[in-house]
């Protein structure tokens, strides 16, 4: 049954209620087979797909989002389930190692991932189904063996009702453990959530200061957690002359598409265009922008912090208004700054701040250690994007863009060429992740199948009697991992000498 009103925030009794069942869950789900586990994930999945009218109709009025891109953020998300269903049933993510002993003293040494426990996600306000309830940190720590408690957005809070119920619902009729999916509500049970300890990780999509607050309250703990944050990132794009003399047109017309898509609502907007000084495209960027059409932003904090963020970098000094687009209702227009590399050098600390919304900066260069110096003054982000020209050996950027290309590596999770960063393809080879800010560790992804390995750690079972092993590591490998034994690659039983 839909959820009609807006849900309470969960008061103590109920959250010990939670929680508890949570931690009870965890044993029998971790002890789940792989293609057990996959079943459940695509129950979920089918559960999603069969929902998503009555699902999009319920985010629509909660979030102001057309109906189209909700339709496709469900699609996504049960797309998401399905394909770490088929990561488990390959098995490979458990990365299991087999050293047997040999005649050197060398013990027998077997070692596997095995899940953490129940796991806290902190839902996302701009993408109601792909970083929220159903999304990509939920389907991950499922898929790792791990309850999940949802703490629910307070921007679609019966969505997320509806949407807990139905996969909790889902999961259940599919053999999965009472306890292994809960939504709650409110900051304070988000907070107590965290810092229970029967809570073993948790995940969060949002702004920089909340996630450092829950950070810091993860880390205070008895025993500190894993806390996998993404907070916040700048996305810049660097545009060679060869690039904009090939393609500048294109390039100016999908800049401005992409940092006004979904009123620049998403973490991968690009917030800096780097152009050469003398670009000749100034009137084009401008008609873009001007022809761009508002757009309602998700709610009305959101709409004001940036307003407030947007008029703040206006009085940054060298920040001029290039242009801005014409307002409507309670829609929001774009609004396009532009600068020198001096002037952003000079400004770094007040100019190079995170502007959540259809805000975004042009900044010229006068030559290319101009532009390297400016890409070392970025720290951690999201994205990096190249436009340039290298595709045969002979093009000018093959000289021109390694020293920028090496800069960047170290200071984003995803290096795009001649594209932009807007969109987030859901594939195994997928990094959605880079370094703080961006991210509270940069060494993991919420996105693709590697993201489930948050989850998970470690265990070596030393000279452990075959009745007593995991039958992921048992010799006669009856699950038919690929496993790596010895040092070579197998799905074989092992043979050790008689």
């Amino acid at each position: 049954m839909t959820t009609a009103t807006t849900p309470e925030e969960t008061d103590l009794p109920e959250l010990e209620r939670t929680l508890g069942a949570a931690r009870e869950a965890a044993g029998p789900l971790a002890a789940l087979r792989p293609s057990e586990r996959a079943l459940l994930l695509r129950a979920a999945a089918d559960a999603l797909d069969a929902a998503t009218e009555e699902l999009v109709s319920l985010a629509e009025s909660e979030t102001a989002l057309p109906r189209p891109r909700l339709t496709g953020e469900v699609g996504r998300s049960s797309g998401q389930l399905r394909m770490f269903a088929a990561a488990l049933e390959d098995g490979g993510y458990l990365e299991p190692v087999i050293d047997t002993a040999n005649e050197d003293g060398r013990p027998d040494l077997r070692r596997m991932l095995v899940p953490l426990g129940p796991v806290v996600v902190f839902g996302a306000s701009n993408f109601p189904f792909a970083f929220s309830v159903p999304g990509g940190d939920t389907a991950s720590a499922l898929a790792a063996g791990c309850p999940v408690v949802v703490k629910a957005h307070p921007g679609h809070p019966r969505l997320s009702e509806r949407v807990g119920e139905l996969l909790a619902g889902a999961l259940r009729a599919s053999g999965a453990p009472e306890g292994t999916l809960a939504v709650v509500h409110g900051q304070d049970a988000g907070l107590r959530a965290l810092t229970d300890p029967r809570v073993k990780a948790a995940t969060f999509t949002g702004s920089e200061a909340g996630g450092k607050a829950l950070l810091d309250a993860a880390n205070s703990r008895p025993d500190p957690i894993p806390f996998y944050g993404e907070l916040g990132s700048l996305n810049p794009v660097f545009v060679t002359p060869a690039a904009l003399r090939a393609r500048g047109p294109e390039i100016v017309e999908g800049y401005v598409a992409s940092f006004t898509l979904g009123a620049g609502q998403f973490c991968t907007k690009p917030g800096l265009l780097f152009l050469p000084s003398r670009h000749g495209e100034r009137q084009r960027i401008v008609d873009a922008v001007q022809r761009s059409a508002p757009a309602a932003m998700l709610n009305e904090r959101i709409r004001d912090a940036h307003a407030a963020e947007r008029d703040r970098l206006t009085t940054v000094p060298g920040m001029r208004v290039l242009a801005t687009g014409t307002p409507a209702d309670e829609r929001v227009p774009a609004t396009l700054l532009e600068t020198t590399v001096p002037e952003l050098l000079a400004g770094s600390d007040s100019a190079l701040t995170e502007c959540f919304g259809p805000t975004s900066i042009v900044v010229t260069y006068e030559n290319l250690a101009e532009l390297r110096e400016a890409a070392e003054a970025f720290t951690g982000n999201l994205t990096a994007t190249l436009h340039c020209e290298a595709e045969r050996p002979s093009d000018p950027d093959n000289e021109v863009v390694p020293p920028l290309l090496e800069v960047l590596r170290e200071r984003v999770g995803r290096v795009v060429f001649n594209g932009w960063p807007t969109g987030v393809a859901v594939t195994a080879a997928m990094h959605h992740g880079g370094p703080h800010p961006a991210t509270t560790g940069s060494v993991h992804t919420s996105v693709g199948t590697t993201a489930l390995r948050r989850f998970l750690r470690p265990v070596c079972f030393q000279s452990t009697p075959q009745p007593l092993l995991p039958e992921e590591l048992a010799d006669h490998n009856p699950l038919g991992l690929p496993r790596l034994v010895d040092g070579e690659r197998s799905t074989s039983p092992v043979r050790r000498p008689l």
